[in-house]
């Protein structure tokens, strides 16, 4: 036996920390297509892919919280889908399924316990999402990523979120050059990076686009938009040589390496990032899921590396943004 079996599916904050897995067993000489990822018709159905991994599609979507229709077909999908997961793992002699979150959880772990492969769970928030709460007591191993966790998912390990090599060996001062070239700034003047995820963030860029109607500051802001808001941006932005819309980014090391100061949501991979990387950061947590954002943030608030401001306060984080774009020695205390 000798395959890896991946379930992650829905947004880069599940699927990006398991590819860094996936990465590093191919770096100790697992051959890739001795690894299969599981998932859905969202991120990871073009990512997985990309990164040059076998991709098995599963017809399934995640629990409505509210009375819908659609819930009424999931326990048959999740049926269906499992037996696929089961079938596939079997064909492929694979070893270990590791699950890392999201709609994609219940057929797998359902799948791999059915085909007798051992699962292993990684919980990337500080807040335990409803799928791996109830996929815990199938796992042979569950590891978090934020000591809050281990109170939810007890016998849990830290272990942080996987990064990809890019972040995790970062050397800022190498790469910085190459970074401003790829954004087509100069680094004269500040430069103010704005990430809202994957998925982007709408109140981060209403915040943002308010901040440059003062055509007085000067700075640079690099605007990871997310997909669907990049045209939008792109047309308020016309015209104003400070604003470099762009709708996603893979090589987030090199967004790092450029930004002197991030604005962003609190999504556990960013604050991850954000850490190993030391960049600092005012962080505004998308007020949803029972305040996880703001959780996985709270740590790197308490050691400095952060200033934390709720979305309803976005006045007061987009003055924090200015003062510390004002203040170097500010940011290098950071």
């Amino acid at each position: 036996m000798t395959g890896y079996a991946f379930a992650a599916a829905g947004t880069g904050g599940h699927v990006y920390p398991a590819l860094a897995v996936a990465d590093a067993l191919v770096e100790r000489g697992a051959d890739p297509e001795d690894v299969v990822f599981f998932g859905g018709d969202r991120m990871e159905a073009a990512a997985v892919p990309e990164a040059g991994y076998p991709f098995v599609r599963l017809e399934i979507h995640g629990l409505r919280r509210s009375a819908s229709p659609r819930n009424v077909a999931l326990p048959i999908l999740v049926r269906r889908s499992a037996a696929v997961v089961q079938r596939e793992l079997l064909a492929r002699g694979t070893m270990a399924m590791a699950v890392f979150g999201g709609y994609i959880t219940g057929p797998a772990v359902l799948g791999a316990n059915r085909a007798r492969v051992p699962v292993l769970i990684h919980e990337q928030n500080a807040v335990p999402g409803l799928a791996n709460r109830l996929a815990r007591r199938s796992a042979r191993r569950v590891m978090v990523a934020f000591e809050p966790a281990t109170s939810v998912l007890r016998g849990s390990s830290v272990v942080g979120n996987p990064l990809r090599r890019q972040i995790a060996a970062l050397d800022t001062a190498a790469v910085r050059g190459e970074a401003l070239l790829r954004y087509e700034v100069a680094g004269e003047r500040p430069v103010l990076g704005v990430a809202g995820g994957s998925q982007g963030a709408g109140a981060l860029n209403n915040a943002v686009a308010a901040l440059l109607a003062d055509r007085s500051l000067d700075i640079d802001v690099i605007h990871l938009t997310g997909r669907q808001h990049l045209a939008a941006i792109s047309a308020a932005a016309a015209g104003d040589e400070r604003w470099h819309p762009f709708g996603f980014e893979e090589r987030m090391d090199l967004f790092y390496a450029a930004c002197d100061l991030v604005l962003a949501r609190s999504g556990a991979m960013t604050v991850s990032e954000l850490a190993v990387t030391g960049t600092p950061s005012v962080l505004v947590p998308l007020p949803a899921g029972r305040g996880y954002q703001g959780r996985n943030a709270s740590d790197l608030e308490r050691a400095g590396g952060t200033v934390v401001l709720p979305q309803d306060r976005i006045g007061d984080a987009m003055a924090a943004v200015i003062e510390l774009l004002g203040d170097p020695p500010g940011r290098e205390r950071m």
